[in-house]
């Protein structure tokens, strides 16, 4: 069998395990060792696991991720997801669909304060979907709204897949979180627009809520978002500004997380606890899947795969749009099957060295891929964050109404990509004024 044979059968194994599913981690590493075996050998597959392992975790711009899922853990366990919601709602719940555009715009807020899709779309789901049914809300919409508002964690810096994307692809950590700021405020202002046009067109899917907050309470409501501004200008403001590398910018992020719970007197034994272990638990799980990818990255550049796939796509994929369209095709499709941290290092050794052939933009590209794994949290049958909204709900709202409370949403990331695509400016905008 020739090495090219193995890297191709070696690629259908891990999609054959992921499906059966074993771990992506295991079923990433294991086939890799194995592939490298039998082109190279058993010493060389173990050089490999000597040596790649310790020199991935060493990676300095890694450890920003258990940084800003620390921090994370701390607002959420700290409560700022609450005090956010509730200014919100205070403040747009007379709009039509006015909770769940509140609700949209929460998780755009917490994701400045996350950067997990699947945090922002647990923390804020405990907190809003309850009150939107309460209110007489639509289920298919107080779920749907959440579930895709929640994939706003991904895009919206700090991005714990922006990071990872940066190091793969070798292109600037900075520039890629700022870059995720326009497109992820596009997205929200589309689904706000969606969810107001609906109801406006509709009143059943939201009922208006009658109480009519004073103007004294929805400024004192106000009063409770300081922490997160805090944050956004810590996080954002410092590295734009230049004060701060992305991995600093993580560990002053903790630390001012931390900070903020002290001043309200909401940090304790308890809340230090249990954001430690959330964030230990999540780096784990993302570092393991992580050394699984650059093991195979390894593995598929000694069989020459990406090679191939350059030659013999790049005459009719030279168009960048040709291009994005079968990169699009690609996550639709695998994105329904696997999680999108696996599913992105298990694309990116395929397709970087495609969109670098045609001269492409990598951070334009990053936030593409991001935007692509978006959708793939919320298509059938894996849709993550529709599984997390599942679980907030219990029994309460069937699977089936939340990801047709979701399908909304997909056509709204249809007309962002298509936005993205024809104008990579919005993108590119505040990346290009770093410089």
């Amino acid at each position: 069998m020739s090495n090219l044979a193995i890297g191709f059968t070696g690629l259908a194994a891990v999609l054959v395990l992921i499906a059966m599913r074993l771990p992506i981690g295991v079923a990433l590493g294991g086939v890799s060792i194995i592939g490298v075996m039998a082109i190279r050998g058993p010493w060389v597959a173990a050089g490999l696991v000597k040596t790649i392992p310790f020199e991935f975790a060493a990676n300095w711009s890694l450890s920003a991720i258990p940084m800003f899922l620390l921090m994370g853990a701390v607002a959420h366990h700290s409560g700022i997801s609450s005090a956010l919601f509730r200014a919100a709602r205070l403040w747009m719940g007379g709009l039509p669909g006015g909770l769940a555009v509140a609700s949209n715009f929460a998780c755009a807020g917490f994701s400045a304060a996350s950067g997990s899709s699947v945090a922002t779309a647990a923390a804020m789901g405990r907190i809003t979907i309850p009150e939107m049914i309460r209110q007489g809300y639509d289920k298919g919409l107080s779920t749907g709204v959440v579930a895709a508002a929640g994939t706003l964690g991904s895009l919206i810096p700090p991005s714990i897949l922006m990071v990872i994307y940066g190091i793969f692809a070798e292109v600037s950590i900075s520039k890629l979180l700022i870059a995720g700021i326009l497109p992820g405020v596009l997205t929200a202002s589309v689904y706000a627009a969606m969810i107001m046009i609906r109801c406006k067109l509709n009143p059943r899917l939201a009922p208006q809520v009658t109480d009519k907050p004073a103007l004294k309470e929805k400024i004192e409501a106000l009063g409770g978002v300081w922490p997160l501004l805090a944050l956004i200008v810590g996080i954002i403001g410092g590295i734009y500004g230049g004060i701060v590398t992305p991995t600093e910018a993580g560990a002053f992020g903790a630390f001012l997380a931390f900070l903020i719970a002290a001043i309200q007197g909401r940090l304790n034994l308890a809340v230090f606890k249990d954001s430690v272990m959330e964030a230990v638990s999540g780096t784990a799980q993302i570092f393991f899947v992580a050394l699984g990818a650059v093991l195979l990255t390894k593995f598929l550049a000694l069989s020459g795969v990406p090679h191939y796939l350059s030659q013999s796509f790049g005459a009719w994929l030279q168009d960048p749009v040709l291009l994005v369209l079968a990169a699009a095709f690609l996550y639709l499709v695998l994105g329904m099957f696997l999680e999108p941290l696996g599913l992105m290092l298990l694309t990116l050794p395929l397709l970087l060295p495609l969109f670098e052939n045609v001269g492409a933009d990598l951070i334009w590209f990053g936030v593409l891929v991001v935007k692509f794994l978006e959708v793939g949290l919320m298509t059938p049958p894996v849709g993550l964050n529709v599984y997390v909204v599942k679980s907030t709900v219990g029994n309460e709202v069937a699977l089936g109404t939340i990801f047709r409370g979701v399908s909304w949403f997909l056509l709204c990331e249809a007309v962002v990509i298509t936005l993205l695509v024809a104008y990579p400016e919005i993108a590119l905008v505040l990346p290009g004024l770093m410089e």
